[in-house]
């Protein structure tokens, strides 16, 4: 990698691109050569050479001149010409399908925010109903795609050329379970139970009867009921069989934000130190994890930042547990988590930016 590296963005127009070109135009090693923006123009936007940033997200504009860098037509003319190291795709599933082959073979890297490339196994998959042009294509690209989350697979990511950017949701629940089950302390045949609960901006920026104000406002619903595309996520990730765990999301009249609490029961009876220790020794390594020990978190504290918060209580027998994990979902959900693995995929300090 050059000691200069130029990004790209394609998809700046969403809430989650929102979130991203603001982190990358303030990352503190890419002052200087902010992103290239890129996505489609209708005829009258063509005409004047793209649509100025501050015209799409009026928030980042300021006093640097970042409000007048514009979004100008895709094409991989554009992004060659312009030298693009790392491209950032927080595009449909589908399109990011499509793409992500032919910037591999240009040379590039790339950070997938949707579920293009998330889940290895083709019956998890089936949920995204792909139509892969070219099936052969498709396999060995998924091949290379790693699991974007560094809590997990950093040394992976470090020489990664595809990272698959993980759902909101399952950054949340895999966080809150994944270092007890490895520890080997999870009653499997009991099961495992995550209620969560996220913001509307989870949905994304186009408008549905769901997220219409008129539905979401002083309401809370339950949606996806064993079919969420993010369960596959949790079963590849944390290691377990559909049977084993049942998630269900819930729509929260708040405009971003997951609040995930899961049930878990222990194969023996455990301490609050024993089970602290689980945690510390997991996510040792791993910055943008906050433990709670002595309280469980709440929204408040995790929403606008990049941190996984996370926390617990025991029964008195010390036999079951109540994990509460909280963060932002367009932060470490999706965006922050995607700059964490620029981070780690550049040799970076892996919170730098983001802190």
């Amino acid at each position: 990698m050059k000691d200069k590296v130029q990004t790209a963005i394609v998809g700046v127009t969403g809430y989650a691109g929102a979130e991203l070109a603001r982190l990358l135009l303030h990352h503190p090693r890419l002052k200087g050569l902010p992103p290239v923006f890129a996505g489609r123009l209708d005829d009258k936007d063509m005409a004047r050479g793209g649509v100025p940033l501050a015209e799409i997200h009026p928030q980042l504009a300021d006093s640097h001149g970042n409000g007048l860098l514009r979004l100008e037509p895709f094409s991989w003319e554009l992004l060659a010409e312009r030298g693009v190291d790392v491209l950032f795709l927080a595009t449909p599933h589908e399109q990011s399908r499509q793409w992500v082959p032919e910037a591999l073979l240009r040379g590039m890297r790339i950070i997938d925010l949707s579920g293009a490339w998330r889940l290895n196994e083709a019956a998890n998959r089936a949920v995204y109903a792909f139509d892969d042009h070219d099936s052969e294509q498709a396999a060995a690209t998924q091949a290379q795609a790693v699991y974007g989350m560094p809590e997990l697979h950093r040394a992976e990511i470090a020489k990664a050329r595809l990272v698959a950017n993980p759902g909101c949701y399952a950054t949340s629940v895999i966080l809150a379970v994944k270092p007890l089950v490895a520890a080997g302390l999870v009653n499997l045949n009991h099961g495992i139970v995550a209620d969560a609960k996220s913001g509307v901006s989870g949905a994304g920026k186009a408008p549905t009867a769901r997220t219409h104000f008129m539905y979401a406002a002083d309401n809370l619903s339950a949606y996806s009921v064993f079919s969420h595309r993010h369960t596959g996520e949790l079963l590849e990730q944390i290691g377990l069989s559909a049977e084993e765990i049942v998630f269900t999301p819930h729509l929260l009249p708040i405009p971003r934000g997951i609040l995930s609490t899961v049930y878990v029961q222990f194969r023996e009876p455990q301490t609050r130190a024993s089970i602290a220790h689980a945690y510390r020794e997991f996510f040792a390594a791993s910055p943008m994890v906050r433990l709670y020990e002595k309280a469980l978190p709440q929204i408040q504290h995790s929403v606008r930042t990049n941190y996984a918060d996370i926390g617990f209580q025991l029964d008195a027998a010390g036999s079951r547990a109540v994990v509460v994990s909280c963060l932002d979902n367009l932060l470490k959900g999706a965006s922050g988590q995607a700059v964490q693995n620029l981070n780690v995929m550049l040799g970076w300090p892996e919170s730098e930016g983001l802190e």
